[in-house]
């Protein structure tokens, strides 16, 4: 479940479940096998992970190639896209391949 920090990843048929029933802060980072940014982004993203597993932060990721209804729903044109859902709902975004302290004002802002 990803309790300890770790990134879990998330599909279209249990992202309502996880992300949109879901409480406290989530961070669900939008990616594919194929892009280079998202490889740079990724070890940020599990850094913040662990780092903010102990204040309730759960770290998403979805693949767009393999979950088209997700990433259509919430508009991800390109990637890496970052959404943050506060119990649920959709509260910030970040597009790009971004600074680690961009990504950690976002989690300080939410949580």
């Amino acid at each position: 479940m990803g309790a300890d920090g770790s990134v879990v990843e998330v599909t279209d048929q249990d992202f309502a479940e996880e992300i949109e029933a879901g409480d406290g802060l989530s961070m669900v980072d939008f990616w594919a096998v194929w892009c280079g940014p998202c490889r740079m982004v990724a070890p940020i993203v599990e850094e913040l992970a662990g780092e903010y597993a102990d204040r309730g932060l759960k770290v998403r990721k979805l693949d767009v190639d393999s979950n088209p209804q997700v990433a259509a729903k919430y508009q991800i044109r390109s990637i890496p896209t970052i959404l943050f859902f506060k119990n649920g709902e959709l509260v910030d975004k970040v597009i790009g391949a971004v600074p680690r302290p961009h990504l950690e004002e976002k989690i300080q802002l939410h949580i």
